[in-house]
């Protein structure tokens, strides 16, 4: 029974201290073939002990009430049963509590009521999985990351990725998940014919030739873009699972990932930055920038977050600044990464004419710093890559 290839059906179970709510999920999965609810619980301890003795299962467990108790329980099942697969339920959706929920243990979070598409898609999704075991990709996923806006994020993400695909010969997508206000497809002076909405909704009908000529190819390069939605109200619509589909699907093609993360923490967030290999945690000398960083730091420990995992990086850099780099260090935690200097002329002349830094002044300290910086991550990628 511990083997889903062999039997074929996801063992499900349901622990819901609302009877209404276990009935939903139980209409909506009678839906689905293959799926087999094993059992149901109103009482967390009666559930984990159940679920502990029970063949491998996907559990979906709320956390609207007895939040506490919710979340030992989660973190319970995982400690003992690693390859369980826990789906968190809960009408509460603030960050605190997504993250909460997802540091426990639990893989993926719905907000209550449950939309049953939504719902369909994700045990559909997690089905294949089970049934489907993927290999690991050696593609290896970059994410740009600040919760403060205006200090070049995005100029990051894209004369990295630029730098990547060129340096390396291989593809590289850029994904804008700015998803209301991205600046990708200007910053390199793009007029997609589609975007992110229309990628999010076609993903499962799209093959790899498909996927690859709905993204916008930069030039005459290995980069490929997916820039944000062309109608920021369709923004409203892309779901975290659908982030998660398209970025499992961009791992089968391209050898790098360049995200550029919005500043707003939800659970498209969230997704992104649990299938980061790296994030790149932008800073800029100044007291409230770092108090910033010194937060995103403390919900990354939250989220379970590796140092490897996450590397400090400071934007406009000068030297003889007043704020020492030790001192951001003493705060934040974490030793500063690397440091990309301060060239306000080659970087606005750039933003201003939709180009790659390297298009404006290939000799400039920037331009080479960008070259050093990608080369240097590259190499970090590789070597973690071997050493697991």
């Amino acid at each position: 029974m511990d083997n889903l290839n062999e039997t074929a059906v996801m063992n499900v179970v349901i622990i819901d201290e609302e009877e209404n709510s276990r009935s939903i999920i139980k209409n909506y999965l009678c839906d689905i073939e293959g799926v087999l609810v094993s059992s149901e619980f109103s009482d967390y301890e009666q559930g984990c002990s159940f679920v502990l003795n029970a063949p491998k299962s996907v559990i979906f467990i709320d956390t609207s009430y007895n939040n506490e108790k919710a979340l030992n329980t989660i973190k319970t099942i995982k400690e003992n049963k690693k390859d369980n697969i826990i789906i968190a339920l809960s009408n509460k959706t603030t960050t605190d509590s997504i993250i909460k929920a997802m540091r426990a243990g639990a893989k993926d979070f719905i907000s209550k009521p449950i939309v049953k598409s939504e719902f369909s898609e994700l045990i559909n999704k997690l089905k294949y999985e089970l049934l489907n075991p993927i290999e690991e990709s050696p593609c290896k996923i970059i994410s740009t990351f600040s919760n403060k806006g205006g200090i070049g994020k995005t100029s990051i993400a894209v004369n990295l990725a630029v730098e990547l695909a060129q340096m390396t010969k291989e593809k590289v997508a850029l994904i804008d998940l700015n998803l209301q206000l991205g600046d990708v497809a200007t910053f390199l002076d793009m007029t997609p014919p589609f975007a992110m909405d229309y990628i999010a909704n076609n993903i499962s009908n799209l093959d790899k030739e498909e996927l690859l000529k709905t993204m916008t190819r930069y030039k005459n390069t290995s980069l490929y873009v997916i820039a944000d939605p062309l109608n920021i109200d369709s923004s409203q619509d892309i779901t975290a699972e659908q982030i998660k589909n398209i970025l499992n699907e961009l791992k089968k093609i391209f050898s790098y990932v360049v995200i550029d993360i919005g500043t707003n923490i939800d659970s498209k967030t969230i997704t992104a930055l649990n299938m980061s290999d790296l994030i790149l945690l932008v800073a800029i000398v100044n007291l409230p920038a770092i108090r910033s960083t010194q937060r995103c730091m403390e919900m990354f420990e939250k989220l379970g977050y590796t140092k490897d995992k996450v590397k400090l990086v400071l934007n406009r850099y000068m030297e003889n600044e007043d704020i020492k780099t030790s001192d951001i260090e003493d705060v934040v935690k974490q030793k500063v990464y690397w440091k990309i200097p301060n060239n306000y002329l080659t970087m606005m002349s750039a933003i201003n004419k939709g180009v790659p830094v390297n298009e404006i002044n290939p000799s400039s300290n920037i331009v080479q710093n960008y070259m050093e910086f990608a080369s240097k991550l590259s190499d970090y990628l590789i070597t973690q890559s071997i050493k697991i």
